[in-house]
């Protein structure tokens, strides 16, 4: 499997001024030694009209292929399809369908756009529109060789009902979820992984998903037949660099216990087994 970052982990720098669109492509391919692009367009410039820019779009492309990255998913914020106003949801889906042309552009394999709706259910009005929407981006995404589809990110998409019966009525071969594991809304962040892997697209994992059941949840993947890219996602804003690529070394790490077993490390060593009692001695 492909291991990606979410250029979101570096929004701390963004905001500081010390990483960009393209410092992110560099450390991607030169300091994490990987081939893939993972891009939130809050990376790709100070507003939308940046951002969506078709000429510096292809000046993001063109770095893209000199450095051999392939972009593994793009998610695009503020053009989800709800919104309780009507000149709102209009807005969204122009600009909806302005994003899903930058990620064409961009050679993206797979787009996250949320649904909306900040309820634990979403209402029927609510519902139907939001399916509406995804059938038709759904349409687009299969014309321009990609998938599409919302991150459990926020609002209905936390739950694995809510996500399981969209997909059910969107009924798409060009659609599915990005899944950010390991959340708490079911009964343990593993029965949440099982419940959602079999339509996953995409991944998100964070911090903690890396620090205390990363072996579980690829295995969960795994078993589910998942042949997305595995997306590092890192949330705290502060020393993003290395965070990044701690979390992509455990990261690969665990790819390596899923195709050769794992290691029992230090148990059994007698200077670093915390439970050897001749460590103690």
């Amino acid at each position: 499997m492909n291991i990606s970052i979410a250029s979101f982990s570096f929004h701390g720098a963004l905001a500081n001024g010390t990483m960009d669109v393209f410092g992110y492509l560099e450390a991607c391919r030169y300091r994490y030694h990987l081939g893939t692009a993972d891009i939130w367009n809050g990376l790709l410039g100070s507003d939308v009209e940046v951002q969506l820019d078709p000429e510096r779009l292809g000046k993001v492309r063109r770095a893209m292929d000199e450095r051999d990255l392939v972009c593994v998913n793009y998610h695009a914020d503020g053009c989800h399809p709800w919104e309780d106003d009507a000149e709102a949801r209009a807005r969204h889906r122009e600009l909806a369908y302005r994003h899903l042309k930058a990620a064409e552009i961009l050679g993206a394999r797979t787009v996250r756009i949320d649904t909306g709706g900040r309820e634990r259910h979403w209402t029927n009005e609510e519902f139907d529109f939001i399916c509406g929407a995804f059938r038709e981006f759904a349409e687009y995404a299969g014309n321009a060789g990609f998938t599409i589809g919302p991150e459990t990110h926020w609002g209905a998409t936390n739950y694995p009902d809510n996500m399981l019966k969209l997909h059910a009525a969107v009924a798409s071969p060009h659609y599915g979820i990005l899944l950010h594991m390991g959340k708490d809304t079911s009964t343990s962040p593993s029965d949440y992984d099982r419940a959602l892997a079999p339509i996953a697209i995409h991944t998100h994992i964070d911090q903690k998903t890396c620090y205390e059941r990363l072996d579980d949840a690829l295995a969960i993947l795994l078993e589910s037949g998942y042949k997305g890219a595995l997306g590092i996602e890192h949330h705290t804003g502060k020393n993003e660099l290395a965070e990044v690529e701690a979390q992509v070394g455990l990261l690969r790490r665990a790819v390596s216990h899923a195709r050769s077993g794992r290691s029992d490390g230090y148990k059994g060593n007698p200077l670093l087994d915390p439970l050897n009692e001749r460590s103690h001695n």
